[in-house]
């Protein structure tokens, strides 16, 4: 049997991605794949970029990891950007926008935010016609023979794992800026690896504490932009925009 760790939306905490790290080496998982944003809100940009090109067997991307590349005014991208250097910008802009694998008999596909764009959001709570939607093969996803049996995403940070018709919707959730709990979140997916014979295949969404006060400090100790509203969805776990 093979373990897949599944990670996304590190937004720069490096405490919360060392916590996930330290995590899945206990776990004896065999690959590590990330579905995207590395980058912004947190205050270490670089050096998430740094260890997901270094960790990770597969990277596809995020809806901040394509924005960032572009030419951008607004001061707080600025900053995350000009944090980068071109180099980690050229690596963002060549990530592919999916990947998909078989898993003991199932097809398995992983993107960052949707079936059509990094950039369209889909909660939990979608009709059941917008999360069935993200099984199609779209321009985005390329057109194989088969739709996939199961999809991963990110984007959210809202761990969750749906079945219905026969297939299987899950929430991978956030390393660092987790909007469900006060915890960092990866999914496991364990079978047999590139089989196409049908077998056992499980996936769990695994919780991990870390360290909020530190990953506070170093927004703090680097003058982040937008300081007090991280600080708040770090230690609430809820969304900033969210009103009681």
């Amino acid at each position: 049997m093979n373990r897949i760790a599944i990670i996304s939306d590190i937004h720069g905490n490096i405490p919360a991605l060392d916590a996930i790290m330290n995590d899945i080496k206990q776990r004896n998982i065999h690959k590590i794949f990330c579905l995207g944003d590395m980058v912004g809100k947190g205050p270490h940009s670089e050096i998430a970029v740094d260890r997901v090109r270094e960790q990770c067997d597969l990277v596809v991307k995020g809806n901040w990891d394509d924005a960032i590349t572009k030419e951008q005014k607004h001061e707080t991208m600025l900053w995350h950007q000009n944090r980068l250097g071109k180099s980690r910008l050229e690596y963002l802009k060549r990530l592919p926008f999916s990947v998909d694998f078989w898993m003991s008999g199932k097809l398995v596909r992983l993107f960052h935010a949707s079936e059509e764009s990094v950039y369209k959001r889909i909660q939990p709570w979608d009709s059941m016609e917008e999360r069935l939607a993200m099984f199609n093969n779209t321009e985005s996803t390329g057109f194989p023979e088969k739709e996939p049996d199961m999809v991963g995403y990110g984007d959210i940070h809202n761990a969750y794992i749906q079945n219905y018709r026969g297939k299987t919707l899950f929430n991978v959730g956030s390393v660092g800026n987790p909007l469900d709990l006060k915890q960092a979140s990866y999914a496991m997916i364990e079978g047999e690896m590139d089989s196409k014979e049908q077998g056992t295949v499980s996936i769990q969404i695994v919780r991990v504490p870390y360290d909020i006060e530190l990953s506070i400090r170093q927004a703090v100790d680097e003058n982040m932009p937008e300081l007090d509203a991280y600080i708040q969805e770090l230690r609430t776990g809820k969304y900033r925009g969210l009103k009681d």
